[in-house]
C-alpha cells in the first residue's frame, strides 16, 4: 500500500498541487483529442480546463522551483565565487527577487481584482485562472524572506544554510 509521507507532502506543496493540474491538463486534451479525432465531436469546455490547468502548474512550478533554488538566476556568479563573498551574492540576488516578487504580487492583486472577463463556454470568472499569479509570487516572496534570513544569518556567521552546498574558504 501507498504511504503518504506528510512532510514530503507538506514541504513540497505547490509542485503537488501543481502535478494535479498538470495532470488535469493532460487528460483533459488527450480525452479531447480522442473525441475530435475519433468520435468527431469535441468538447467545447476542454480547451478552458486544459488552459486553467496550465496557467496554475506554470505558477506552482514556479513557487516550487524558487523554493527549491531551481531556477537559473545567478548561477554564473555563485559558481566563481566563494565563502563570504558567495554568500554577499545569495543575499543581493535574495533581496532583488524578493523586491520584485512583491512588486509583480502587487499589480497582478490589482489585475485579478480588475478582472471582469469570464470564459466562453464554462462561465467561469478570469480571476480562477489569474489568482495563481499573485499567489505563486507571494509564496516567492516568502521563499525570498527565508533564504534572506539564511543568508543573514550566514553573512553574521551564526548559522550555516544546509540547503545551499558550502564552499570552503
Amino acid at each position: 500500500m501507498l504511504k503518504l509521507n506528510k512532510k514530503d507532502l507538506w514541504d513540497n506543496f505547490e509542485l503537488y498541487l501543481g502535478g494535479v493540474f498538470i495532470a488535469i491538463t493532460v487528460i483533459t486534451v488527450i480525452i479531447n483529442v480522442f473525441t475530435r479525432y475519433v468520435l468527431k465531436f469535441t468538447f467545447i469546455w476542454a480547451e478552458e480546463i486544459a488552459v486553467i490547468g496550465f496557467v496554475w502548474t506554470i505558477f506552482l512550478g514556479a513557487a516550487g522551483a524558487f523554493k527549491h533554488k531551481m531556477l537559473m538566476g545567478v548561477d554564473f556568479l555563485l559558481q566563481i565565487t566563494k565563502g563570504k563573498m558567495r554568500a554577499l551574492v545569495e543575499l543581493i540576488s535574495n533581496l532583488f527577487v524578493f523586491v520584485v516578487a512583491i512588486a509583480m504580487c502587487s499589480m497582478s492583486f490589482i489585475y485579478v481584482i480588475n478582472s471582469k472577463k469570464i470564459t466562453a463556454a464554462l462561465q467561469i470568472s478570469y480571476k480562477w485562472l489569474n489568482v495563481a499569479i499573485p499567489l505563486s509570487f507571494m509564496m516567492i516572496s516568502l521563499y525570498a524572506i527565508i533564504n534572506l534570513v539564511h543568508n543573514i544569518l550566514r553573512l553574521a556567521g551564526k548559522s550555516a544554510d544546509k540547503t545551499v552546498p558550502q564552499e570552503r574558504d
